[in-house]
C-alpha cells in the first residue's frame, strides 16, 4: 500500500498515561497473572504465554471467573483448526442465565435515559423478573431451542430483558436498532425465518420522536414466518393493533428457567455490514461469547461490581452486545436512546457525570466533535468524579484527538480498541497495567495471536504495515455463517487469502513497545462515527432515484482523524447534478437506509471503474483518494475502464491542494 510500506519513526514517543503502582496492584489482570504465575509484572510475558498455551490460558480463565462452578468440560481445546475449533467440549452453559444471575437482588443492573433526560433504574431482581416473565410468554408462543426471535428495538432495558429471555430458552437472538428502516431490517431478518418479533413503537434522536409503527407493519408483512409480535409502546406512540402489548407479555410473574446448552450452541446472529450484497449472518455460540466477554470486560476493561459502564451504542452494533455483557462481571449498564450530540456536543459528558459512569465508551468521531466544539469535559458542576477509564472504537483514533483527551482528563486512560462484529470482541485493546501512547492501541489482547503479515503470508518486521491476521483460534469466532451449510462462505470471508490464518481486513503496525497502530480498513466496509455500514444499502437507495445511472460510495480516514464519506454518481444523459437532485439522493438514502448512510458530499463523475467481472473498485478508489498512486492500487489490465482511475486521482490532488 503506497505510503505505508515504511518503518515508523524511531523518535521516542511519550506516553499519555502511565499506570501508578496502586492501580496496577488493584487491577484484576494483575490478580489473574499472579494466580497463573505468568507475567505478573510484564504484560508481554503474560500475552506470550496466553497465545502459546491456549488450553492453559483459557482453562485458567474458566476457573478464575467461577465457570468451574457452572459446568465441567472434557477438553479446553480439542481441535485447534480454523475454522471449526472445538472449545470446552462437554461443557453446558447458558449465557442469558449467567448474565442475569450475577449480583444481589437490590444491586443496580441498568440505568436508562433518553433525550428527555428522564431516567429509569432497574435492579438485578427487576431484570430477572422481566426476563423470566417474557421467557414464559415466548415459550407459550412456541419458542424453544434453536428458534429465532428478532428485535427491532432501541437501546432500552426491555431490549436487554428480551435478549436474556430468548437466550435462556436456547433460542437464537438477532436485533437491529430502529434507526434502520423496515427494508434494511427485513434484509437481515428474513434470512433467519424468525418465529417472534419484539419491537417498539418509537425512539428518540436529535430532538425528535420517531414513529416506527408503519415500519412495524411493513416488518410483519415482510416476515411471514413471524407468528407473534410483542410491541413496547414508547415515545408517546400507542401500539394498539400491532401485536401483544409488552406490558401484557411481562404481566404474569415467572421465574427464569434456563436451558443449559452445549458450548457452541447458537446464541445470536450479528450481521455484517452488507458491503457486497445481502448482509451475512454471523452466528456466535453461548460459551465462546461468555468466555471472551469475561476476558475482555473483566481483565482488559477491569470492570467489576463497583463499576457503571456507559458505551454510546445501538442494538445494531456489536458494542451493544459487549456493553450488556458488563452485567456478567457484576457491573451496571447505562443505556441511552438518542443522539450523542443532543442538545449540544457536551451531551454525553453530561450523561457520564449525571449517572456516575466509571467507564465511558465512545468513538473517535465524538471525541473529535467535542474537541472541535471546544468542549471542556470537566467544567463547572460537571466533575466526572467517578470516571476511571475510557474506551474508543469503530475507527482509528488519531494521535491529536488522543492527546486532547489526555490533556482534558490526564488521570483517565483512553484505550483504543480494535476487533469486529465477526468475533464480537477486540483483538487489540488496552490494559490497566500498560501505558497509553498517542494514537496507539496498547496491547494485543490475551489469547489473541495477532500478527502483521504481507500478502505472501510472511510476518512483517516491527514498525512495518501488514494485514492483521490471527494465527490461532479465538473462542468467539463464529461457529458458522447463517445459510452456509458447507462452510464455503465462512472460508472465503476470512481464510481465502492466507488459508491457515484469519484475515480481518485491517492494516496494522506492531511497534517495538508492543503496542499497535491501526491504519484503517483494507476492505471496503464503510465505518462512520464508529458504526460499520455496508455500501450495498447506499447503492440500493441511490438506484431508486431517477436520473442516476450508477454510484460508488467510499469512506476514507483522514490524517486529522476525521472521516470523509463521499458518494460519486454517474448521471443519466441530459441530467444535471443540481441541488434538487442531490437533495433527492440524500432523502432516498435517509429513508431507505438511515441518516448515518447519508454521504458528506455527492460528486458527479463520468463513470465508475469496475473489475472485469463487474465489481466496483471501492477499495482502490478509497486508496487513491487517501493519496496512493493509482497504478499501485489497481492493475489497469484488470479494470474495465482504467482511464477512470485518473479522474479520482485528480479529485485527490484537488482535495489535497485545497486543504480538505
Amino acid at each position: 500500500m503506497a505510503g505505508h510500506n515504511r518503518r515508523m519513526s524511531s523518535t521516542p514517543v511519550q506516553p499519555l498515561w502511565v499506570p501508578d503502582a496502586e492501580r496496577i496492584a488493584a487491577a484484576r489482570i494483575t490478580d489473574f497473572a499472579q494466580l497463573v504465575g505468568h507475567g505478573a509484572d510484564d504484560y508481554q510475558a503474560l500475552w506470550e504465554w496466553s497465545v502459546t498455551d491456549l488450553p492453559g490460558f483459557y482453562g485458567a480463565l474458566w476457573d478464575y471467573f467461577g465457570l468451574d462452578g457452572v459446568s465441567g468440560y472434557d477438553e479446553v481445546l480439542a481441535d485447534a483448526s480454523m475454522p471449526g475449533a472445538q472449545w470446552f467440549t462437554g461443557a453446558t452453559v447458558n449465557f442469558g442465565e449467567y448474565l442475569v444471575s450475577r449480583g444481589e437482588p437490590d444491586d443496580i443492573a441498568v440505568i436508562a435515559t433518553d433525550e428527555t433526560g428522564e431516567a429509569r433504574t432497574w435492579t438485578r431482581q427487576r431484570l430477572r423478573d422481566e426476563a423470566g416473565a417474557l421467557a414464559a410468554t415466548l415459550k407459550a408462543a412456541g419458542v424453544g431451542r434453536g428458534d429465532v426471535v428478532v428485535g427491532y428495538l432501541p437501546h432500552v432495558p426491555e431490549t436487554i430483558a428480551a435478549f436474556a429471555a430468548t437466550a435462556s430458552l436456547g433460542a437464537i437472538w438477532s436485533c437491529v436498532g430502529q434507526d434502520y428502516v423496515a427494508g434494511a431490517a427485513i434484509d437481515r431478518f428474513a434470512q433467519l425465518s424468525p418465529k417472534v418479533l419484539l419491537t417498539s413503537t418509537g425512539y428518540y434522536f436529535n430532538g425528535r420522536k420517531h414513529d416506527r409503527r408503519e415500519d412495524i407493519a411493513r416488518l410483519r408483512d415482510g416476515l411471514p414466518t413471524v407468528t407473534t409480535t410483542v410491541v413496547l409502546s414508547r415515545a408517546g406512540f400507542d401500539g394498539d393493533g400491532l401485536g401483544m402489548a409488552w406490558a401484557d407479555a411481562v404481566a404474569a410473574p415467572a421465574a427464569l428457567d434456563p436451558v443449559r446448552v452445549p458450548f457452541d450452541h447458537p446464541l445470536w446472529v450479528l450481521f455484517s455490514s452488507g458491503t457486497t450484497g445481502v448482509p451475512k449472518g454471523l452466528v456466535h455460540g453461548h460459551g465462546g461469547i461468555l468466555v471472551e466477554m469475561l476476558k475482555q470486560l473483566g481483565l482488559h476493561w477491569d470492570l467489576g461490581a463497583r463499576d457503571r459502564l456507559f458505551w454510546y451504542t445501538s442494538p445494531s452494533w456489536m458494542m451493544w452486545n459487549a456493553q450488556i455483557a458488563a452485567l456478567a462481571v457484576g457491573a451496571s449498564v447505562i443505556c441511552y436512546d438518542g443522539s450523542p450530540s443532543f442538545p449540544d456536543p457536551a451531551a454525553m459528558w453530561d450523561l457520564v457525570d449525571r449517572h456516575q459512569a466509571t467507564f465511558f465508551g465512545t468513538s473517535p468521531g465524538y471525541l473529535l466533535a467535542s474537541q472541535t466544539a471546544g468542549v471542556v469535559p470537566v467544567s463547572g458542576s460537571r466533575t466526572l468524579a467517578r470516571l476511571r477509564s475510557m474506551g474508543s472504537t469503530g475507527s482509528p483514533l488519531s494521535p491529536d484527538v488522543h492527546r486532547w483527551q489526555a490533556q482534558q482528563l490526564p488521570d483517565v486512560p483512553l484505550w483504543s480498541l480494535s476487533g469486529g462484529t465477526d468475533v464480537c470482541s477486540a483483538f487489540i485493546a488496552g490494559s490497566p497495567t500498560v501505558p497509553v501512547w498517542p494514537g496507539e492501541l496498547s496491547v494485543r489482547c490475551l489469547g489473541a495471536a495477532i500478527e502483521a503479515w504481507d500478502p505472501d503470508g510472511t510476518s512483517v518486521p516491527t514498525g512495518q504495515v501488514g494485514e492483521l491476521v490471527m494465527t490461532e483460534p479465538l473462542p468467539s469466532m463464529p461457529v458458522k455463517l447463517w445459510n452456509d451449510p458447507d462452510g464455503q462462505r465462512y472460508h472465503d470471508a476470512y481464510f481465502e487469502m492466507y488459508g491457515s490464518a484469519w484475515r480481518q481486513g485491517d492494516w496494522i503496525t506492531l511497534t517495538e513497545r508492543g503496542s499497535v497502530v491501526i491504519h484503517g480498513r483494507s476492505d471496503s466496509t464503510l465505518n462512520r462515527h464508529g458504526i460499520r455500514m455496508g455500501s450495498a444499502d447506499v447503492y440500493a437507495a441511490v438506484d431508486a432515484v431517477d436520473g442516476i445511472a450508477e454510484s460508488l460510495v467510499i469512506g476514507a480516514e483522514q490524517p486529522d482523524g476525521s472521516y470523509w464519506m463521499p458518494l460519486f454518481v454517474v448521471v443519466e444523459h441530459g441530467v444535471e447534478l443540481d441541488d434538487e437532485l442531490v437533495a433527492r439522493i440524500k432523502s432516498s438514502i435517509r429513508e431507505r437506509a438511515s441518516a448515518r448512510h447519508v454521504p458528506d458530499e455527492v460528486i458527479a463523475v463520468p463513470g465508475i471503474p469496475h473489475t472485469k467481472t463487474g465489481k466496483k473498485l471501492e477499495v482502490p478508489v478509497k486508496r487513491i483518494l487517501q493519496g496512493a498512486d493509482a497504478g499501485s492500487v489497481a492493475n489497469p489490465a484488470s479494470v474495465d475502464n482504467p482511464d477512470l482511475l485518473a479522474v479520482f486521482a485528480e479529485l485527490a490532488a484537488l482535495r489535497q491542494g485545497s486543504g480538505s
